[in-house]
């Protein structure tokens, strides 16, 4: 195993990525462990530890311009309770193929007011039950989620499921009888907020596409009530046909 030293870092490859951010590349170095990050001076927009053998994402000192985070193929199993603090300006942070068991230690990333995308692909958290809503309620900044845009519906769902689990627990343990429809200010608030940011652009992030025309009736279907009760269907109500005298054929229409 290799050291995170301080020769290490500055031997590093340092450039500018196709995104023209600043970027320090610290990939299959073998590193267990985070440590001096501070010689480098918060002189980075991104830093890419992919590849190595991290269990622990901590050591971090305050980087304020630091904005993306890559952390795919490590062993990360623990998130520093602080991270929001000590990188306060972190925009994507990507965990691939870690070792994020239980849903709890998702908790830190609600302390990172500007995380927008998130990737925890491959860890085995992702197989718990309603992970997906859970991450959205702790994490209300997120607007992509292994590489699925956060949809309205998911934000609601999470507002009104996961915060009055909550809240009721809280009530109840404190002996009182919660009221009815308590969380609708905030399901408003989440919906209100979700339609703002999905109105703006993501910033070099591949995002699954999802169908938007779920509400939107099909030409083949069945006429609603809205149509006029006068208006009938041509095909309902098929014109008359008449016998002339050379034998053939003529349609009347109706009168």
């Amino acid at each position: 195993m290799v050291r995170l030293t301080v020769e290490l870092i500055n031997d590093s490859l340092q450039y500018l990525n196709t995104v023209r951010d600043r970027e320090l590349s610290l990939r299959a170095c073998k590193i267990p462990v985070l440590e001096n990050l501070g010689v480098t001076k918060d002189q980075f927009d991104t830093i890419d530890l992919t590849d190595n053998d991290i269990r622990k994402l901590e050591n971090i000192p305050l980087l304020r311009r630091l904005s993306t985070l890559l952390m795919h193929n490590n062993r990360v199993q623990q998130i520093m309770p602080n991270i929001g603090e000590a990188l306060p300006s972190l925009k994507t942070l990507a965990l691939t193929n870690n070792n994020l068991c239980e849903l709890d230690d998702i908790d830190p990333l609600a302390t990172c007011p500007k995380l927008e995308y998130l990737t925890l692909i491959g860890n085995p958290v992702t197989h718990k039950p309603q992970y997906r809503l859970y991450v959205i309620y702790k994490v209300p900044s997120v607007r992509v989620l292994d590489f699925k845009r956060v949809r309205l519906a998911e934000a609601i769902a999470s507002a009104s499921s996961l915060a009055e689990v909550e809240r009721l627990q809280a009530i109840l343990q404190s002996g009182r009888i919660p009221e009815s429809g308590w969380n609708r200010g905030s399901i408003d608030n989440v919906a209100e907020e979700d339609t703002r940011r999905n109105a703006e652009e993501s910033n070099g992030f591949v995002v699954e596409q999802e169908d938007e025309g779920d509400d939107v009736p099909s030409p083949l279907a069945s006429p609603t009530g809205d149509l006029d009760n006068d208006v009938q269907s041509p095909i309902s109500n098929p014109p008359e046909e008449k016998k002339l005298d050379n034998g053939q054929m003529e349609y009347v229409e109706e009168k």
